[in-house]
């Protein structure tokens, strides 16, 4: 655990210049992709990630690396990747070594964003619970910061597609004080992130999906 925190900290010091990085630097630091079993596409939307990237850094005057990477849920190199971004439509089956894995480097101080492509949600909630089995999955309020950054969000979550009319949530795991995992639901954010071409969204949808995915890294970033 203690490699692990030491490692985290490591990169995420690169972070707290966040806001203030320009394009004549190196790239900061890399985010990855979430790989795990049981069968779901976790390689769904391979566009999305570098097209948020690209727009974080734009926008927001980041210095991300712009090439994505994929981890393995129980690696070791977890540790490397800051932010790690989880998607799909299907089943979910991590191992107890994964669980662990994925437990220490949260608690460690790495984030998690889970965004469900539709049809996940069944399978993700209970392994978030035996992932922190003494906490609850919340509903975050629409003051919290995550919709309140660089973008603002008054009424939480954009809806980008729709599937059961049902409003977009956004949910938290919080341990010790911090968000550790925030999931994203009934949005389909990561939908809104692909190229124009994938699914024929207006640019006005696909805005306020970038804008509330750079607002999650904003607020991933820069707050302790």
């Amino acid at each position: 655990m203690t490699s692990i925190k030491h490692t985290l900290l490591l990169n995420l010091s690169c972070l707290a210049a966040f806001l203030c990085l320009t394009s004549f630097f190196p790239p900061s630091f890399q985010i990855a992709l979430l790989k795990y079993p049981g069968g779901g596409d976790w390689y769904a939307n391979p566009t999305s990630l570098p097209n948020l990237v690209k727009f974080v850094n734009r926008n927001l005057s980041a210095n991300i690396n712009e090439d994505i990477a994929t981890v393995d849920a129980g690696s070791s190199d977890i540790v490397n990747y800051p932010f790690i971004h989880m998607t799909g439509h299907g089943n979910v089956v991590f191992s107890d070594q994964e669980l662990q894995n994925l437990r220490k480097y949260l608690i460690a101080g790495g984030f998690l964003h889970i965004d469900d492509n539709y049809g996940m949600d069944k399978f993700i909630r209970p392994q978030l619970k035996k992932m922190f089995p003494e906490l609850e999955l919340l509903e975050l309020p629409f003051n919290h910061p995550v919709y309140h950054q660089k973008y603002n969000f008054p009424n939480g979550l954009p809806k980008i597609h729709e599937h059961d009319a049902k409003a977009p949530q956004g949910f938290g795991l919080i341990y010790e004080g911090r968000l550790v995992v925030f999931y994203t639901y009934e949005c389909d954010l990561g939908d809104g992130w692909e190229d124009p071409s994938v699914h024929g969204d207006s640019e006005a949808t696909r805005q306020k999906a970038l804008q509330m995915g750079a607002n999650i890294l904003q607020y991933v970033f820069t707050t302790k």
